[in-house]
């Protein structure tokens, strides 16, 4: 039986019970997982309540009580090395002394449990988190000093080996270009139902935004922004990216920040703007009381400078929660205009006619913040990374600097490094200098070969190996000679003694002659063998060309060669009838087939070898 691959069931809407909201709905295979999950930890769980569960992407989270306490169990929806570096930030923080829940190891001490393809952790249930007052300052100015504390202990840090990096730090300009072009389609399709009322209202106020959307993005671009982003990651830390009331709990200390799901490096004033503009979008206007106490709350937690300020005045600036708002217009264009486009256009224009108000006033405040520092530098080559998981779709990754041209790039003009080589290493030798000194042997890299060098190696006859220079170092008082195969071509200096280099191990002293290492019978051998194949090759070459050749056969010259007498080839001989007439026996030497008056006498055969001679024919 395959395991139960852990996936979204949003689909199965129509087909459970009706009555069943799906957010509160498991497929009963993924609630099987659950308990064998638990099983893994040091605890024994009496019963288990799903809280919330995300059916659109795949992920859940249930109550247990056990013997230890409350715990959560929760099972990431994400890719595995995507999640990892969620689990990674979230140990890191405990570690820092953030208010966020600590994790449960298991039994074999590890932070997560992977099954059904998926991540689980086992987390500290917080019984006594309550949300932050949302009618007053006060509840907000708690949640952003919150915020502001989170973001600042996750400074520095490096996720685990294995995990992917999520970062959102270079995206920014690829975030505001993806906005203006679905503003664009808003009004594609504005054009293209004509008939709905809400059409024709759409048409005269997205102009307007898209106008707006192109000049803050033009007022990004001479921002300093490039060098903020290129200090790094780790320099900024994480970001939460989906902050607000629910995942920002009042609790003992202060405000406990749970759900760390998406967590990713960013720019930390992303998810302060985003906290900023939805809490103004429920309000339905603009207070710029609420947005400078929100600033200053957070502020104090994580102290930003003059140039932070700016990009968080222009993120707020960018129409972010129009596009918000009308982005669903995407994927049902008749049933979202003919339903909720008409209110949701009432609320945001509402919004509107104090926003600008508001940041006019707001961006005086740009002086009361010290400029930060951030050096000229050039950033990180940032390539497009394809990935399959739908999770990281259009995330890219710093990829390290690139060189620089050709042209540009100086000549290295350092010597190599002399390794020193084992005597049982084939090497090149290069000649010897004529110093006092040592001598030394220089390992050559080797060159690639060609088609020529192959055939001249081919045909190359195979020499011994060369003696190791290395262990026999020169005299002082004798200049050392180029190494050379034939020692007669290479005269001796009459006021120097030259060195003797012989092939021929049996010319040397028997007190100085020593036996070829294994190693070097071995390479002789298979220099032999290779020999005997070339030249097995080379007769079939020319064999084969013989046969191409006109029938007209040419008899070659019969060499002259000196006969073979030695004892092996008399025995290999065939045997030969010899003329009697003709062979001369020394004198002295009995003949048996003469008489004593040197006649030849014929011998008589035996009657058996005369028989058998008959019965042949």
């Amino acid at each position: 039986m395959e395991e139960y691959r852990i996936g979204p069931w949003d689909h199965l809407e129509g087909t459970v019970d009706p009555g069943i909201v799906l957010e509160q709905y498991v497929p009963p295979e993924l609630e099987a997982i659950a308990w064998k999950v638990a099983e893994l930890y040091e605890m024994k769980v009496s019963d288990m309540t799903l809280v919330t569960s995300k059916p659109d992407k795949g992920g859940a989270i249930w109550k247990m009580n056990t013997d230890r306490g409350p715990r959560s169990i929760k099972v990431l929806h994400r890719e595995p090395k995507r999640s990892l570096f969620s689990v990674g930030s979230q140990e890191y923080l405990v570690n820092q002394g953030a208010r966020v829940p600590s994790l449960i190891r298991t039994k074999d001490d590890r932070l997560y449990v992977e099954a059904g393809g998926k991540l689980w952790i086992v987390t500290e249930w917080i019984e006594s988190l309550v949300q932050a007052s949302k009618i007053d300052l006060e509840g907000a100015a708690q949640l952003c000093t919150g915020l502001g504390e989170f973001h600042k202990l996750s400074q520095g840090y490096v996720p685990p080996f294995g995990a992917a990096r999520s970062t959102r730090l270079p995206r920014w300009p690829k975030y505001y270009e993806k906005i203006i072009a679905k503003i664009g389609w808003f009004r594609d399709i504005a054009q293209a139902y004509p008939e709905l009322s809400a059409s024709s209202r759409l048409l005269s106020i997205v102009d307007d935004y898209d106008r707006q959307a192109r000049e803050i993005y033009e007022k990004f671009k001479l921002s300093s922004y490039p060098r903020m982003a290129a200090m790094g990651d780790p320099h900024w830390g994480l970001a939460h990216q989906d902050y607000g009331w629910s995942n920002g709990q009042m609790g003992p200390g202060g405000i406990w920040i749970i759900d760390l799901d998406g967590v990713a490096y960013d720019l930390p004033i992303r998810d302060l703007r985003k906290l900023i503009t939805s809490t103004m979008d429920d309000m339905g206007v603009w207070d710029l009381t609420w947005i400078r106490g929100m600033i200053e709350a957070y502020h104090q937690a994580n102290p930003i400078d003059r140039e932070t300020f700016e990009l968080l005045w222009l993120d707020m600036a960018f129409p972010n929660e129009f596009y918000k708002h009308v982005k669903e217009i995407v994927y049902q264009p008749t049933l979202f205009m003919e339903t909720e486009l008409n209110g949701i256009l009432d609320r945001v224009l509402i919004a509107e006619s104090t926003k600008w108000q508001a940041l006019a006033e707001l961006e005086q405040d740009k002086a009361n913040y010290v400029p930060g520092h951030y050096p000229e530098q050039e950033a990180a080559v940032l390539l497009p990374v394809e990935r399959t998981e739908r999770v990281l779709e259009g995330q890219e990754l710093p990829m390290p600097e690139l060189l620089p041209p050709a042209a540009m790039v100086e000549p290295v003009t350092t010597q190599p490094n002399i390794i020193p080589i084992s005597p049982m290493e084939p090497v090149a030798v290069l000649p010897l200098i004529e110093t006092g000194q040592p001598t030394r042997r220089i390992a050559a890299s080797r060159p690639r070969r060609t088609a020529k060098d192959k055939s001249q190696r081919r045909n190359a006859k195979a020499l011994p190996p060369q003696r190791n220079t290395k262990t026999r170092p020169a005299r002082q008082d004798v200049k050392v000679l180029p190494l050379a195969r034939d020692t007669k071509a290479q005269p001796a200096a009459q006021d120097a003694k030259a060195l003797p280099v012989a092939q021929d191990a049996k010319a040397q002293p028997a007190a100085k002659r020593r036996r070829k290492p294994a190693s070097s019978q071995k390479r002789s051998a298979a220099k032999k063998s290779v020999l005997k194949k070339q030249a097995a090759k080379k007769r079939s070459v020319q064999k084969s060309a013989s046969l191409l050749k006109p029938a007209v056969r040419v008899t070659p010259p019969k060499r002259r060669t000196k006969p073979d007498r030695s004892k092996q080839a008399l025995k290999l001989a065939p045997k030969q009838k010899q003329k009697t007439s003709q062979t001369k026996k020394p004198a002295g030497v009995f003949n048996p087939n003469k008489n004593r008056a040197g006649k030849t006498t014929r011998v008589r055969k035996p009657a058996a070898a005369n028989n058998r001679k008959a019965a042949r024919r």
